[in-house]
């Protein structure tokens, strides 16, 4: 009735010739629930209005969300699909030339099976992004391994959750988000956040964040900066980038001495404590302040609050998980509520924020170097079998699995790879060491580039296709506590535009492997498909229907059957996802970041986002007040550091890593150690600052080291200055 209410009054203030549209947010994890204004008789979104139904926000927005529909008919969009015949102007926006669909998809055919009878199936790639539906997601899996028949597929979900999955499996068993529901939260005792700037990147979070502690609870933050959710913590961890790994195993070495253990929880329900407390006995608050530069009463005072708490949940964010051992991250602040047994309850557990709107999603069913649909591996031979006997291909004709993104752009260097098909990303700003990867798309015989704008890595691109945009698209996405939500088309698709999964049917018809896809005629069609073949795994969307997720505000994953209601809790029966039912606790040693400061780069870098962009950028600069808000990035300095360098504010700077170097203004601000320096990534060409990040991998994940490298300032002349 509450819900009716709402929507009734928005509707009343609608003018004629308009419509509401329920849908969710283009951005982030959180998937804020919003309506769309829409005018019926041009058939154009004109705005937006508060969504209050929906549980996870109940009707907050944030800049990016409230601007989100400014995307769907701005000028910038591509409007018919764009052929470069000059390969000489790669890397620039020009030499483009607009031509029909059926010349575009005609020519990529043809230089795909050119490459692939020259070079074998396994020349091309697939390099896609999980801002997309379910739909899009799983299609573009079953696409690289049956219509392209190569191994080579990887997503840019790799730079942004890839480490949080990892930890998951070796602590649990099973990769998602969250194993309570966004709206336990705010009645906790306790949370420890780690590596997360929640109110600038999760911000429809935050009021729940401050009811626990006005409710009495306890908030404790881990972060090298003091950001705004820092500011309010009861106690912030303000450790050195990439050291996170001793602090948890020293969090861990003192609930272990205060008592604060749950050894019955231990016995039955783990595995691997022995050896963990074996390791963790060295972790004494000396030796983890002197890693961590944390002052050793803060570490004491927060392994008693989260001890002490009835109930907890432990969060994490890209801070924690983009780093060289990121995977150990994860499991060893996982280790906490395992230990504790704060977990497999309401109000306790663990929880990851979710960059990417769809990145739980995305990663489940199909575009992960290694993964088929539902999380089944690709070296376990059952599941092989399973999807392809459910594709209707030979067992044979199963690509072998594949490589993570940034090792493909090793492979591209040296002709392994020779074309690519790029969706839904932005590789050329996300990337690490960009220099280096730039050089590989510049490298490559035949690319094409699917976007509604055009990118800084569509104009590496021979073919530009124009896709459509969240508003237009219909389906399903994975929110970050891994509820199942429905996103509804607002407007038709504009200009020529066309959805990902209509291009890749036709590229798979034109290749002669129309016969795998032709019974997809649409989202439903696929998301059904996508159902069947998920079926049996580990996320199992069997049990999920667009009707039960209309009727229940969406459906939490597994859900295995048309009665199943859907888990928001996991592991209620204290059973975990390994074979003996049990979760692992992991001894797991500290070891430095990759790169440590030096005589020549005596500074630690890391870098994150600011409240009004998105990843690359690629969408929010080109939304004006987004754009006027935060115009340019700003590289945060410590007024220390700032007079040791004789450097002001306001004032640029050449910032400097082995990799790469950029010119920054300088922005001076006591919420940051003195030996840290900070710059959002949001921006491209020769301001982004992944031109100086260490691609350095996590073994396990595959994720590079974007929170950790050394690096120098060097003052510049005033000539410099002024052209910099």
């Amino acid at each position: 009735m509450q819900k009716d209410k709402f929507f009734k009054e928005i509707q009343n203030k609608l003018h004629p010739g308009e419509k509401l549209v329920s849908t969710h947010c283009s951005y982030c994890g959180m998937q804020c629930g919003m309506n769309l204004r829409v005018d019926t008789r041009t058939n154009t979104i004109i705005g937006v209005e508060p969504r209050y139904d929906f549980p996870v926000n109940l009707g907050k927005m944030c800049p990016k969300g409230v601007t989100a529909y400014q995307q769907v008919n701005h000028p910038d969009r591509i409007k018919r699909p764009l052929i470069r015949r000059n390969p000489a102007w790669k890397g620039t926006a020009e030499g483009f030339e607009e031509v029909s669909w059926d010349e575009a998809l005609t020519f990529i055919a043809s230089r795909f099976t050119e490459l692939q009878e020259a070079y074998g199936k396994d020349t091309l790639s697939v390099y896609s992004g999980v801002s997309m539906t379910n739909e899009k997601c799983y299609l573009t899996g079953k696409f690289a391994r049956v219509g392209l028949q190569t191994r080579y597929i990887d997503y840019n979900g790799r730079f942004c959750m890839s480490s949080a999955a990892a930890g998951f499996n070796r602590s649990f068993g099973i990769d998602r988000g969250s194993t309570v529901p966004w709206t336990d939260i705010h009645q906790t005792d306790c949370l420890l956040i780690a590596g997360s700037n929640a109110a600038e990147c999760h911000p429809t979070s935050m009021f729940r964040i401050w009811e626990v502690q006005n409710r009495g609870g306890y908030l404790i933050v881990v972060d090298p900066r003091e950001t705004p959710l820092a500011r309010r913590a009861d106690v912030h961890l303000d450790l050195r980038p990439g050291t996170d790994l001793a602090l948890a195993n020293g969090l861990l070495h003192l609930l272990i001495e205060n008592g604060a253990i749950d050894e019955a929880f231990i016995h039955n329900h783990t595995n691997g404590f022995a050896e963990t407390k074996a390791l963790v006995e060295m972790y004494t608050p000396e030796v983890v302040s002197e890693i961590t530069g944390i002052a050793q009463e803060k570490i004491i005072r927060a392994a008693e609050i989260y001890g002490k708490a009835p109930e907890a949940i432990v969060m994490f964010c890209r801070g924690v998980e983009q780093q060289s051992k990121g995977t150990d991250n994860v499991s060893a602040y996982t280790n906490l509520a395992l230990a504790t047994g704060k977990i497999g309850r309401p109000k306790s557990g663990v929880a990851t924020f979710t960059g990417q709107g769809n990145g739980q999603g995305g990663r489940e069913h199909g575009q992960k170097a290694d993964q088929l649909p539902g999380y089944r591996k690709m070296d376990n031979p059952q599941h092989v079998q399973e999807v392809a006997c459910a594709w209707g291909i030979p067992v044979a004709e199963m690509p072998q699995k594949g490589v993570s993104a940034y090792e493909m752009f090793e492979l591209m260097h040296n002709k392994t790879i020779r074309g690519m098909y790029l969706l839904c990303s932005n590789p050329a700003v996300s990337a690490p060491n960009l220099n280096y990867v730039r050089e590989a798309l510049k490298s490559l015989d035949f690319m094409v580039c699917s976007d509604f704008y055009l990118s800084e890595s569509a104009e590496y691109a021979d073919v530009v296709l124009p896709t459509t945009s969240w508003a237009e698209d219909d389906g399903t996405t994975t929110n970050l506590e891994g509820r199942v939500i429905r996103h509804r088309q607002a407007q038709s698709w504009y200009a020529e535009s066309r959805p990902d999964w209509w291009i890749q049917i036709e590229i798979a018809k034109r290749m002669g492997r129309g016969q795998y896809f032709e019974h997809l005629s649409g989202p439903r069609e696929i998301f059904d498909e996508l159902r069947r073949v998920s079926q049996g795994g580990t996320a199992d969307y069997y049990g999920i229907t667009y009707e039960k997720i209309e009727e229940r505000q969406g459906v939490f994953w597994p859900c295995r059957d048309e009665q199943d209601p859907g888990q928001p809790h996991l592991f209620l029966d204290k059973t975990f996802y390994h074979p003996d039912g049990k979760a692992k606790i992991c001894a797991l040693p500290y070891r430095p970041p990759a790169e440590e400061p030096d005589e020549e780069y005596p500074l630690r870098l890391t870098t994150g986002r600011v409240v009004y962009h998105y990843l690359s950028g690629n969408q929010t600069r080109r939304i004006p007040f987004l754009r006027d808000m935060y115009p340019d990035p700003l590289l945060e300095v410590h007024p220390d550091t700032a007079q040791k360098y004789g450097i002001a504010h306001g004032e640029k700077v050449l910032l400097k890593t082995r990799r790469g170097e950029a010119v920054y203004q300088v922005k001076v601000i006591a919420a940051i150690r003195p030996d840290t320096v900070f710059v959002p990534y949001h921006w491209g060409k020769h301001e982004s600052i992944n031109l100086l990040t260490n691609p350095a991998l996590d073994p396990y994940s595959k994720m590079p080291e974007f929170k950790a490298c050394a690096a120098e300032i060097v003052k510049l002349e005033e000539e410099e200055r002024q052209h910099g």
